[in-house]
C-alpha cells in the first residue's frame, strides 16, 4: 500500500499536477494520523487491561484478608460477650450467701472471665504493602479506596480501647496475686496446675472472701462496662465497616 502511494506521488510530481499532489499529500497525512490514533488506542486498551488485571489481583487478595478478619472479629466478639456474662455472674454471686458458693465454681468463673485478653489481630499484610508502595491508587473505586484508608486508622483506635480493657482485666487478676487471695487455688481447682505439670498445694487458701470485697466488685464492674463499651462502640461498628468493604470489593469484582 505504501509503495502504491509513493508511485502515485512520484507520478503526480512528474506530471506537475500540483492540485492533485496537494490533495494526495493531505490524504497521506490523514492516513498517518489515523494510524497513530489507532496505535494509541490499542496501546491504551492494553494498558487499561493490564491495570484492570492488576486491580483484580489486589481486590481478590483484599477480599481474602477481610473475610479472614471478619471471622477473627466474630470469634473475638463471642469471647468478649462470654467475659461480660462471666462478670455479671460474679456480681450476682456477690449478692448470694457465701455458704452457697463453692470454691470450685468461683475458681472456674474467675478463670473463664479473666484468663483471655481481648486483641483484634486483623489481616492487613496486603493492604499495608499497597499503602507503603503507593499501589492503593490502583483501586479505581474512590469509595473503596477511602474505606481502605480509614480502616487502618480505625484499627489504631481499636487498639487503644483494647489496651484500656486489658488494664481493667489486669486489675482484677492482680487482686489474686496479693496475700489475701490465691492464684494457686484457682489453678488447682480448674486443672491449670495439671496442664502445667505442677503439684497441687497441700492446703488450699480460699478465695471466697473476695466476694465480700468492694474493691473486687468495683474492678469487676469497671471491667464489665469497658467490655460492653468495646463491643457496642468499637467491635460492632468495626464489623459494619468490614461488611461494607467486602460489599464494595465484591461489586468491583463482578
Amino acid at each position: 500500500m505504501v509503495k502504491v502511494f509513493r508511485r502515485l506521488r512520484r507520478s503526480l510530481v512528474q506530471k506537475r499536477k500540483l492540485g492533485s499532489y496537494l490533495l494526495y499529500a493531505l490524504g497521506e497525512i490523514i492516513l498517518v494520523v489515523i494510524g497513530i490514533l489507532i496505535a494509541l488506542a490499542i496501546n491504551n486498551a492494553n494498558q487499561r487491561h493490564a491495570e484492570r488485571q492488576k486491580e483484580e489481583v489486589y481486590l481478590a487478595g483484599l477480599q481474602d484478608e477481610f473475610r479472614t478478619s471478619k471471622n477473627k472479629l466474630e470469634v473475638l466478639m463471642a469471647v468478649n460477650n462470654a467475659n461480660i456474662e462471666g462478670a455479671k455472674s460474679l456480681l450476682i454471686l456477690m449478692e448470694q450467701p457465701q455458704e452457697s458458693v463453692t470454691e470450685v465454681y468461683l475458681s472456674k468463673l474467675i478463670l473463664q472471665t479473666f484468663a483471655n485478653d481481648i486483641s483484634f489481630n486483623s489481616n492487613n499484610s496486603l493492604l499495608e504493602e499497597m499503602v507503603s508502595s503507593g499501589s492503593l491508587k490502583d483501586i479505581r473505586k474512590n469509595t473503596l479506596r477511602i474505606a481502605l484508608t480509614n480502616w487502618l486508622s480505625t484499627l489504631v483506635d481499636i487498639a487503644r480501647q483494647e489496651s484500656e480493657l486489658d488494664l481493667h482485666r489486669r486489675k482484677v487478676v492482680d487482686m489474686f496475686r496479693s496475700d489475701e487471695q490465691s492464684l494457686r487455688t484457682i489453678f488447682d481447682l480448674t486443672g491449670v496446675s495439671d496442664q502445667m505439670g505442677l503439684p497441687h498445694a497441700h492446703e488450699q487458701d480460699s478465695n471466697l472472701n473476695v466476694l465480700q470485697s468492694n474493691a473486687f466488685e468495683n474492678n469487676v464492674l469497671t471491667f464489665m462496662l469497658t467490655s460492653e463499651k468495646t463491643n457496642s462502640l468499637h467491635y460492632e461498628p468495626l464489623m459494619e465497616n468490614i461488611n461494607v468493604i467486602l460489599e464494595l470489593i465484591e461489586n468491583e469484582l463482578q
